[in-house]
Formats: structure tokens, C-alpha cells, sequence
């Protein structure tokens, strides 16, 4: 893991009033690139040659003579052969000279090794490099791990696929698409045969994935994504904000709860079992009474962050959540850095974020404006890591 004197070194070397921002193109990029602009940071998008468009030309920022933006969001689009081209030395340098901060999505992470985050990416992170690691479910101490060190609720795991006695999720790697899940339900020892079976026959999973695979407890109820923001730098009011909530589009799976179930039972083998890819979001909102608890839930997780992972979280992390129909929240998985639905709110921001600051705040703009306020009190090296 680079050191707290290695990234205060390379802070060292940057000009505080030309900051840019930075971050891979794919994931919730527009969302960093729109707030960032709101808060008068120029932007950088780290584009792969063929996906590179979205940013280069289409969300290509164009700017008056005085520099104000009316039109677009990425000043620079920096396209590569690869994602992972960033881990290049020679590209690294050139973002230090034009003084960029990253943000850190799920792409970032994905399209490089977690290795290479950690030690060889020699870039002022904004966030927590430290915590990135918890996403991969091959660790020991992956997010459920800190998930029971906090005291947070999680579903049940099924060590044994012969103990599957209710319904139940499986947890595993797609085999063709590397980024997606090949994830799969079931209710039985029987039924989680027949469809591995099946998932293997079409090379949608393999018998790694499926070995290492976690099964857990179903949760029936709705999904809510909980995006919050935890700033260290806060002096009034509290640190914690829940900016906003979101769901997700999964295909096929969305187009088989549109049909009635006699039609899903004459389909073909092949297409019966859904998969789970997400495609989209959209926003949401929780009753009431139910966000006293997600506040708690938020909480909780800072106070383990700060035990396990020093300094602990800081800025966006997201709760992927279910409710059960006895209110309760159940964490199905973690993200330790900005969530991957925030895009639903470019622009017009979240709902509560907009509630707490009075203007239109999602969670892109929600960063920059902590790295704003940093580079206004000297306190870089609070968020940046």
C-alpha cells in the first residue's frame, strides 16, 4: 500500500488552484465529470479506444471565452487500448503535471488488479485505496467480514449446498462476461444441481466460480441501493448524509417478471433461468421511519472502518440493501467508494442530497465539493490517499 508520506509527497508537487479531476470512463463517470464542472474543476476521462465517444464527443465540455461550460462535461478525453493503461508510469506522470485527483470506480478496480491500486498507482486517490480490496469475495476480509465486525445484518450464509433447505441466492463470477455475475436462485439441494447443471452447459458458469461460490439466504422484499457520504472535513453538522437511493434494470431478469408465469414455465431450458446483469438504475425514495435505520446502518459502518481500516472511509460508499417484509434491512453487498447508480442523478442531483445543501447535489458534485473545500484549508492530504 502506497504510504500516507508517498501520496503527501506527490500532493506536495501540485498546484492547489489547477486541480483536475480524474477518473476511468465507464462505471458512474459522467456523475464525477457533471459535479466536478459544478464545482469549477476541469475534468479528465480515462477512455478505452472503441468505448470512448460517450466522453470524447458526445459529453465532449464546451467552454465560452470567459471558461464558463454551456455545454458537456469531460474537457479532456485521454483514450487508451486499454482501462488499465493508467498503471502505465508515463501516464501516471502526465496526470501528476496536469494535477489530477482520481476517483476511484468500480471500473477502476475491475480493469486493474487490486495490487496495482494499491501500490502502483502513484496518483492522489480521493477516498479509501486501503478499502477497495473489501469488493473482492475471494478475500478473507471482504465486506461481510467487516459487515459482522460492525454488527451490521447481512443474510444468512449456507456453507454447504446440501443444507439448502429455503430459498437462496448463489454468488459466483459470470464465466463470459468477466465484469458480471453469474449469480442464480434456488430452493433446494435438488434444484441447485439441475440448474448449476444447466449454467455450466451453457458456459455461463464454471466449476471454479461454483466451487468458491457463496450461497445465502434469499431475501425477499425490494432492493435499495443507499449512497452515502462520510466527510472527515465537517465542522457544522453532522458527517454522515444519505445523498440519495437507488435501483436497479437487471436483463434478462426484469424481462421475465414481465411475463406471466405459465409463459415463463414453456420456455426453452436455455431461457428460463435468468441472468442478473445491470443495465440501468433508477431513483427511489425509503419511508420515513425506515431512514433513522439506514442512518444507523451508515454509522455503524464508519465506527468499523475507522478500527480496521485507518483512517477509515471517507467520501461515497454505497449499502446495497434489501427490506424485508417485517422492515428489516438486510446488506447484501458493499461498496467502499461511489456507487455505481449515482448516474441517475447527474444534474439533477439527489434527493435528500438536494434537501440537506438546498441545491441540486448528487454524488459527483458532492466530491468535488469536499476536494474543493480541502484545497481551500490546506487539508488535501485529510481526503486523499
Amino acid at each position: 500500500m502506497l504510504s500516507k508520506d508517498e501520496i503527501a509527497e506527490l500532493v506536495e508537487d501540485y498546484d492547489r488552484m489547477k486541480l483536475r479531476i480524474g477518473m476511468t470512463a465507464s462505471h458512474s463517470a459522467l456523475d464525477i465529470c457533471d459535479g466536478a464542472i459544478e464545482e469549477g474543476f476541469p475534468t479528465v476521462a480515462y477512455c478505452k479506444e472503441g468505448r470512448h465517444k460517450t466522453s470524447a464527443n458526445y459529453f465532449k465540455a464546451h467552454r465560452s471565452s470567459s471558461g464558463r461550460v454551456y455545454r458537456g462535461m469531460v474537457d479532456k478525453a485521454i483514450v487508451m487500448s486499454s482501462f488499465n493503461d493508467v498503471m502505465d508510469a508515463s501516464m501516471q506522470e502526465q496526470m501528476r503535471k496536469r494535477n489530477v485527483i482520481y476517483i476511484p470506480n468500480r471500473s477502476f478496480t475491475s480493469y486493474s488488479t487490486i495490487e496495482d491500486v494499491e501500490n502502483n498507482f502513484k496518483v492522489p486517490l480521493f477516498g479509501s485505496r486501503n478499502m477497495l480490496r473489501m469488493e473482492e469475495r475471494t478475500e478473507e476480509q471482504d465486506y461481510y467480514w467487516i459487515l459482522d465486525k460492525a454488527g451490521l445484518p447481512y443474510p444468512e450464509a449456507i456453507a454447504n449446498p446440501e443444507d439448502i433447505d429455503c430459498l437462496v441466492i448463489v454468488k459466483l463470477h459470470h464465466a463470459q462476461k468477466k465484469l458480471e455475475r453469474g449469480f442464480f436462485t434456488c430452493a433446494s439441494f435438488q434444484e441447485y444441481q439441475e440448474k448449476s447443471k444447466t449454467l455450466l452447459a451453457e458456459g455461463i458458469i464454471d466449476q471454479e466460480s461454483l466451487a468458491g461460490a457463496r450461497i445465502e439466504r434469499y431475501v425477499i422484499g425490494p432492493v435499495f441501493n443507499l449512497n452515502f457520504f462520510y466527510s472527515p472535513l465537517a465542522e457544522k453538522g453532522e458527517r454522515l448524509e444519505l445523498l440519495g437511493v437507488d435501483w436497479r434494470f437487471e436483463s434478462s431478469l426484469d424481462g421475465h417478471v414481465r411475463l406471466p408465469a405459465p409463459q415463463q414455465m414453456t420456455m426453452p431450458a436455455h431461457q428460463q433461468i435468468p441472468e442478473m446483469t445491470v443495465v440501468g438504475h433508477n431513483t427511489a425514495t425509503i419511508r420515513e421511519s425506515l431512514l433513522e435505520v439506514a442512518f444507523e446502518l451508515g454509522e455503524k459502518f464508519i465506527e468499523a472502518s475507522k478500527e480496521h481500516y485507518d483512517p477509515g472511509i471517507i467520501g461515497p460508499f454505497c449499502l446495497q440493501t434489501c427490506i424485508d417484509k417485517d422492515m428489516n434491512y438486510y446488506i447484501y453487498d458493499v461498496a467502499p467508494r461511489l456507487g455505481g447508480g449515482t448516474n441517475v442523478h447527474v444534474s439533477v442531483g439527489h434527493p435528500y442530497g438536494n434537501a440537506t445543501w438546498r441545491k441540486p447535489m448528487s454524488s459527483g458534485r458532492r466530491i468535488a465539493m469536499e476536494i474543493r473545500i480541502a484545497a481551500e484549508q490546506d487539508r488535501l492530504l485529510e481526503v486523499l490517499t
